[in-house]
This record gives structure tokens, sequence and C-alpha cells, in this order.
């Protein structure tokens, strides 16, 4: 299953990711893509949160939605489709959504990935990883683009043309958060009243970019 990736980075690489855990935290649009990448990758213990159902407007965005799938929880769509890649993956879902007074058991997380769209759970998420020295990656915005984004990993106080990040810069910073690992495009967004409107490769480019990060900060090499 995994030869092609083995012959890239080696058996003994192989295995510190089949023995890492990571934590995707929000598995719709970015999220989603995250986890399809990590699990593909050989990530072999991931712990998947999102209290969301399905929806037929996901379809457009959403790896995980079909037809088939539509109000299922996102959670356990996405278990099934983690054990039809992977039967050996160990993976826990909970159809819940982290928020401060639902917190995560996060011992022995290698890894956070933060996929959260609000922007308050997004921040008691990001003070817990920081305050328990666990490594996390924050999704910055992904909606209102239609262009194929470049996106990049940078620090937060350094993005661009992302609303979301403009926020949490001033809210973080209050929370002495001096430091935090996000992936954002610093490509103009389309100006939107009211909900935000998506494409379907955006969400893609941007998860691809985020389990990219994840795999080579468990590796090192």
């Amino acid at each position: 299953m995994f030869s092609r990736e083995k012959r890239l980075i080696g058996e003994e690489n192989f295995e510190k990711l089949n023995n890492s855990t990571v934590a995707v935290i929000g598995v719709g649009g970015v999220g989603g893509y995250v986890v399809e990448a990590l699990v593909r990758a050989g990530i072999g213990n991931l712990i998947i949160v999102d209290g969301d159902d399905i929806e037929l407007s996901n379809i457009n965005r959403q790896i995980i939605a079909t037809t088939k799938t539509v109000g299922m929880k996102k959670v356990e769509a996405w278990k099934e489709r983690i054990l039809d890649i992977n039967p050996n993956c160990n993976v826990k879902a909970i159809a819940e959504f982290y928020t401060i007074e639902n917190k995560i058991n996060f011992d022995n997380v290698d890894f956070i990935v933060d996929a959260i769209d609000s922007r308050q759970d997004k921040i008691e998420l990001i003070c817990e990883a920081q305050e328990k020295d666990i490594p996390i990656l924050s999704a910055m915005g992904a909606g209102s683009r239609i262009e194929g984004c470049d996106f990049a990993i940078m620090d937060i106080y350094k993005t661009a043309n992302d609303g979301l990040a403009k926020k949490l810069r001033k809210d973080l910073k209050a929370r002495g958060v001096k430091k935090l690992a996000t992936c954002c495009t610093l490509a103009a967004h389309i100006k939107q009243d009211g909900t935000v409107g998506s494409m379907s490769y955006v969400p893609a480019l941007e998860g691809a970019k985020m389990a990219s990060y994840v795999v080579n900060e468990l590796l090192k090499i």
C-alpha cells in the first residue's frame, strides 16, 4: 500500500509517520483534505473532531460530501473512508465541536491541525496547544477566492489579505501568543456580503499544503 512512499522516504521514516498521532479539529473543507492526505501518507493514528452533519451545500468543496453521505455525521463518514483507505489506521472520531467548555484530551498527540471556523474556539485551541507545547498549524481563510491560490506557511503576524487572520492577530496578541504557524494565501479575496462563497479546488490546495507541512514537521528530514 505504501511502497511508493517508502521508496521516497525510507522504512524508518515511514514508521515515524505510522507511529505518529495527529488531531484534526474541523474536518470540513480544508480539514477534510488534510485528513485525506494524512491517511494516504500513512499517519497511523488520527483523532478527528467535528460536530457537524454533512449537508447538500458541502458537496462543492468537501471531499467527504456526496449525495450518499448527506445527513451523516462528518466524523463518522470520515472514519469509514479512512478505514477504507487504510484498515490499519487507528481512528478516534469525536462528533462534537471543540469549545472552551468542551475540550479534547490531547495526551500523546504529536501534532494538532486547526481547521475550526469559529474564531473564539480557534483562539482557545491555539492557546491550549501552546500551553501544552504541542505543535499546531492553523488554517486561515479559503473562502471568497476563485483563483488557484498560492497557499504558504507563515507566521500569523506576517499574514495579509485575510480577514480572519487580521482579527486573530489582535486576539492572540492580547492572549500573549507571540507566534503561530498558519496556512494562508496573500492573494486578494472577492468581497462578499453574508454567507461566504467557496470554489471546489481552493480548500483542497490549502489542505494539501497543510498536510505537507505536518508530514515534514513529523519527519524533520
